[in-house]
């Protein structure tokens, strides 16, 4: 039984594991997992994740959940170039800082400003007040001076003169804001440099299959959302208006 990555590429954490083992070279088979369909939900997809969340890693009897676990175990499993999650102490700390900083902030931000832009109208069925949409931008745009000022500052990369995780990681949670049709590298000519870099590093080709689907905002408000599943995303978008 050969390596099974568990992915929907519509998650900026599926994307960051897809294009890090397509990059890599690394062999593994593509099980798509629908989340608007409520595959995740299954029987079947539950053996291999009881959490039910993607992405998720099969490997023979070996199972694994969480994207950055499963890009490390990829990392050091298929020993790939040390650049991405250097062996030298202190660059590596580097990458697990920004990481950490990633997972708490970055994501957030990304994600609120993705949810309030599209996943709203896909489950309202109209955009919400403009006000709304705009308090989470605001939010995203302060994370994303921090993230030029504190981290990529006069770098090539964000921990460095190479590519890393860090850079995989962030790219992949920031196209998510092209999902609502906002450009957030408009005004911003060294994060948009920086875009263009690991573009570049990851391949053209490879950098706008993954990131296809999340660039079709329309996508989101046509489809038909099982109204099970429709439950469960209203209480996400409930959670990032501040309603509990």
């Amino acid at each position: 039984m050969g390596l099974e990555l568990h992915l929907d590429l519509l998650s900026p954490p599926c994307r960051t594991v897809y294009i890090f083992a397509k990059k890599n070279g690394i062999p593994f088979e593509f099980k798509e997992v629908e989340l608007m369909k409520g595959d995740h939900m299954s029987e079947e997809f539950g053996k291999v994740n009881p959490v039910r969340k993607v992405p998720a890693l099969k490997d023979g009897d070996f199972t694994l959940a969480e994207s950055v676990a499963i890009l490390l175990y990829l990392a050091r499993k298929y020993k790939v170039p040390d650049h991405w999650y250097p062996a030298d102490l202190e660059k590596r700390a580097k990458v697990d800082e920004f990481m950490s900083w990633h997972i708490t902030t970055l994501r957030q931000h990304t994600g609120k400003a993705f949810w309030l832009k599209t996943m709203a109208v896909a489950l309202l069925g109209k955009p919400l007040p403009p006000e709304k949409i705009e308090a989470g931008l605001q939010e995203l745009h302060a994370t994303l001076k921090q993230l030029e000022e504190l981290f990529l500052q006069d770098k090539p990369f964000v921990t460095g003169d190479k590519i890393s995780l860090a850079d995989l990681l962030s790219i992949c949670d920031i196209m998510q804001s092209f999902g609502g049709g906002h450009d957030v590298f408009e005004g911003r000519p060294k994060l948009a440099a920086w875009h263009q870099r690991v573009e570049s590093e990851i391949g053209v080709e490879l950098f706008t299959e993954a990131n296809r689907g999340i660039q079709n905002a329309k996508s989101f408000s046509e489809q038909k959302i099982p109204p099970e599943v429709a439950k469960r995303l209203m209480v996400r978008l409930q959670h990032h208006l501040g309603q509990h």
